[in-house]
């Protein structure tokens, strides 16, 4: 009975895919007829763009996606200089540690990897850095903090997260141990980052039981011996104690490092670096180490027989806990002058964006609502006009006259809707956010485009969605932000300590993680400037309805 039907069934479901088939093949013919007769893509650069740039004062700088360290010197925006503030804890396994019979610390090592590519050629690895900026040496000075830093916020009736900024240095410094006969008071003068990995030599114990030497090639990055006599008395000395049992217990009672840079000079470098293992290697962790020998005593021995086994063993801190980066900056007086003064009511000739503790631009659209209905009276036209928004762009060209170019131009921006501290629609639906960081997002936020001598042009940001939602959806007509971005990739947005309210009526109180960590900025051409050429304009391709 079923296979009668089978046939015929069949045969019906194929006449009706050939017959729609026909008909999509007819109704694209006609769409294509109407879109070149009667609907062509018209160009409007009229409508009012108001651009000008902020200072922020502090921003959140705990958990971010990577930190920094070192001075960079900006050849516009002056010298900064990022400090860290880092808690460590016990590594898996290594809480309420026993460390045998006659323990020896024989070396306790720092490393901190910095972020690098390698490339394996044969038996030879080589490793190209990359977020260093700047190769002139600065001294890094490593003390114990006695601050106490909190997960949750009492404020908040330890609801919320706990928040630290990027201005309490000065409370950070007033923290640090100094006095004491073992205190940690350790520099590493002239440094200077190195593409060079490190080879070490490491003891395992083999499936029989016995110790064998293992070569291992760590990544580039900063790897020091720290002074044995602190973690002797932190650490080995307190086996059994109630401080290692927990990392609760533990960050209570070793509170963290904290990493002072200085320079003699205003030049130095700075790098960027993954401190809380987010590429889940446990090779490339950020770490102290405390390499240790011991025995285990069998009755009637003593340490110091000729008889007595020697192991090695190997106690590891992990920086996966709070970190805060803080930042000294001195930005020219000339440009604190023209931020404190700008026009937020016609814009400015230049913006300026730079991220870190940093500068943001901010864009209104469409101009005045004269006639008092809460919207703007250029947009109230749109509306009515009902446009099909093919394309919407923002265009801004770097303004090569006041920075220097090249390699100090940062490579991306990002754009913000500053009300809602949240990105565009646009970012949601560009397809290239699989690529690497540097490719990624860049339909909407394109990169910097670059002149046949290397030197900056401009920034192509395109926000046709979001442009269309305000027009046809009547989505709010919300100021946006403009910054520097390290990442495009990265999501998160950061609270500032006070909210930047530019003018009456708007109020910041977030901006991009990725500009946080982003020490580069940049000049870039106002909506008022005399370069009618280079002016920062509101493009619109868009499609009259019929």
């Amino acid at each position: 009975m079923k296979t009668k039907y089978i046939l015929p069934r069949i045969g019906a479901i194929l006449f009706i895919i050939i017959a729609l088939a026909s008909c999509e093949e007819d109704f694209s013919n006609i769409q294509t007829d109407i879109i070149d007769q009667n609907f062509n893509t018209e160009l409007d650069e009229s409508r009012t763009v108001i651009a000008y740039s902020k200072k922020i004062s502090s921003v959140q700088s705990n958990r971010l996606p990577v930190y920094q360290l070192g001075v960079y010197n900006d050849p516009v925006y002056g010298k900064t200089t990022a400090h860290l503030l880092a808690q460590v804890t016990l590594g898996t396994g290594d809480t309420d540690p026993d460390f045998g019979d006659c323990t020896v610390l024989d070396s306790v090592v720092l490393y901190i990897p910095f972020f690098s590519e390698a490339t394996v050629d044969g038996e030879e690895t080589t490793y190209e850095l990359d977020s260093i900026y700047g190769n002139d040496p600065v001294n890094i000075s490593i003390y114990e903090s006695n601050l106490f830093l909190r997960n949750l916020d009492p404020e908040s009736g330890f609801e919320e997260l706990q928040n630290y900024y990027s201005n309490q240095g000065q409370l950070f410094k007033d923290h640090i141990i100094t006095g004491g006969v073992n205190n940690l008071n350790y520099t590493i003068e002239d440094f200077t980052p190195s593409d060079q990995p490190h080879t070490i030599l490491e003891t395992e114990t083999n499936e029989q039981g016995e110790e064998v030497d293992v070569i291992r090639q760590l990544p580039p990055g900063i790897r020091i011996k720290l002074p044995i006599p602190f973690f002797q008395e932190k650490i080995i000395d307190n086996e059994g104690s109630l401080a290692l049992l927990n990392n609760n217990n533990f960050r209570e009672f070793f509170r963290g490092l904290f990493f002072e840079v200085e320079t003699a000079k205003d030049d130095g470098n700075l790098f960027l670096f993954d401190i809380s293992d987010t590429d889940n290697d446990p090779l490339n962790n950020a770490r102290i180490n405390l390499y240790y020998t011991f025995s285990s005593l069998n009755i009637g021995q003593s340490c110091g027989d000729e008889d007595v086994v020697e192991f090695h063993g190997d106690l590891e801190l992990l920086f996966n806990a709070i970190s805060v980066n803080v930042f000294e900056e001195s930005i020219p007086l000339q440009i604190k002058h023209k931020l404190l003064s700008a026009n937020t009511g016609e814009g400015e000739e230049n913006l300026y964006v730079r991220g870190g503790e940093g500068i943001l631009t901010i864009i209104e659209l469409f101009g005045e609502d004269l006639d008092g209905n809460g919207v703007a009276d250029e947009l109230e036209d749109l509306r009515d006009k009902a446009w099909l928004i093919n394309e919407a762009n923002l265009i801004f060209y770097v303004n090569q006259d006041e920075i220097d170019g090249g390699s100090a131009e940062p490579e991306r921006l990002i754009i913000f809707d500053t009300k809602n501290g949240r990105r565009l629609i646009d970012y949601n639906l560009d397809l290239t956010s699989n690529l690497e960081p540097v490719d990624a997002i860049t339909e909407h936020l394109g990169r910097l485009e670059r002149g046949s001598d290397g030197n900056g042009d401009f920034y192509k940001i395109k926000i046709t969605t979001h442009l269309s939602d305000i027009i046809n959806r009547d989505s709010l007509n919300v100021p946006l932000g403009l910054m520097v971005s390290q990442n495009v990739t990265v999501a998160g947005f950061q609270d500032l300590e006070d909210s930047l309210v530019p003018r009456q009526g708007i109020s910041i109180k977030e901006i991009p993680a990725s500009s946080v960590v982003a020490p580069q900025g940049t000049v870039l051409f106002g909506n008022r400037t005399g370069n009618t050429d280079k002016r920062l304009k509101l493009q619109i391709f868009y499609t009259e309805p019929e």
